[in-house]
């Protein structure tokens, strides 16, 4: 099993903008930083590598990062204990406060690439009903064996 995510933020002003030039700038090596992030194993993004361009929404403003981890931790570690947290300090510049969740995560198969649609989904079910096994945040995780059954997996049904 490996960790899916997606975090999405509503930008104050389009990306053309003088306002989000050092944004746009840190876009580069931030997703550089994550690639070489120890449990990374894939992101959203165009051939040409940006995931800004993405429209997971019907809204022109909310950008959307999707990714695959190998672990909580590993995912953690990227996000709190990187370079990655000088970006976060500055998103009140950038972003706008959204009052409902903007992250959540689940577990996947290894090898499966989560879609647009079913990390809206997956956002929308943790909006609607809290943390579950489903779609759930960093302040309450969820580990693999809590994962729900995934579709074909009829192990569950036969215990070990």
């Amino acid at each position: 099993m490996q960790l899916a995510q997606v975090n999405v933020a509503r930008l104050v002003e389009p990306l053309e903008t003088p306002r989000l030039q050092d944004f746009v700038a840190a876009l580069e090596p931030v997703n550089a930083l994550a690639d070489a992030a120890s449990g990374f194993v894939w992101r959203l993004q165009t051939d040409e590598g940006d995931a800004t361009a993405v429209r997971a929404f019907d809204d022109d403003m909310l950008i959307v990062n999707l990714s695959v981890w190998t672990s909580i931790d590993a995912l953690a570690a990227y996000v709190y204990r990187s370079d990655h947290v000088a970006v976060m300090r500055r998103r009140r510049e950038w972003f706008i406060h959204l009052t409902a969740h903007h992250l959540a995560m689940w577990w996947v198969r290894s090898g499966h690439r989560p879609t647009p649609a079913e990390a809206r989904d997956r956002l929308d079910h943790l909006r609607r009903h809290g943390p579950s096994p489903r779609a759930f945040t960093f302040q309450v995780p969820f580990g693999p064996e809590d994962a729900e059954p995934l579709p074909g997996d009829v192990s569950w049904l036969c215990p070990a």
